[in-house]
């Protein structure tokens, strides 16, 4: 993702630090409020508050071990995901198609991307991610494109507002993984 592939007319490429207003943009509008009502991805109904802030995006942009992938059509940020790399695997995460463009198809080339470029240019054996439960909806999308769900949950980190603020008690993240290659 150094180099410029080109799917269909979406460009991929790796974020720079003068990307990160957007990216927050695009993350919170995603998953955060009415706009996020447009997509299928939006955990409004779980979650209000913020999902990330500047400064958790540009640590991962900013990284030795990780990168933020930014899809761009026409010169917009349309996509994203953090990529970041642990010992064997690859986490996977910020993961936001702008609302208005999900169900065509895109998260679909982003995610594939996304392994491709961690088993070839990382050489990672499996991709991980963490999922909030209560997202069936969710979890049986990733399920369809070969994760499959561990059983192994990490608490949500209640009290603290930069992962938002849930409208629930029994939140929880399972871990979601794919072997690659």
């Amino acid at each position: 993702m150094d180099t410029t592939n080109h799917s269909a007319r979406h460009v991929f490429r790796t974020a720079v630090p003068a990307d990160v207003p957007a990216l927050v943009a695009l993350i919170e509008s995603a998953y955060r409020g009415d706009s996020s009502r447009a997509g299928w991805t939006t955990e409004a109904d779980l979650l209000e508050g913020r999902r990330t802030d500047p400064e958790g995006v540009a640590a991962v942009v900013g990284g030795t071990a990780s990168r933020m992938v930014v899809v761009e059509s026409d010169g917009e940020i349309v996509a994203c995901c953090q990529l970041e790399k642990r010992d064997g695997h690859a986490y996977f995460g910020m993961f936001a198609v702008r609302p208005t463009l999900q169900g065509a198809g895109l998260g679909k080339v982003v995610l594939a991307e996304a392994e491709r470029f961690a088993h070839e240019e990382w050489e990672a054996h499996e991709m991980h991610m963490t999922v909030i439960s209560a997202r069936e909806d969710l979890i049986a999308w990733y399920e369809r494109r070969g994760y499959a769900r561990t059983g192994e949950m990490t608490p949500f980190p209640y009290g603290d507002e930069r992962f938002g603020l849930p409208t629930r008690d029994d939140l929880q993240f399972e871990l979601l993984v794919k072997k690659l290659g």
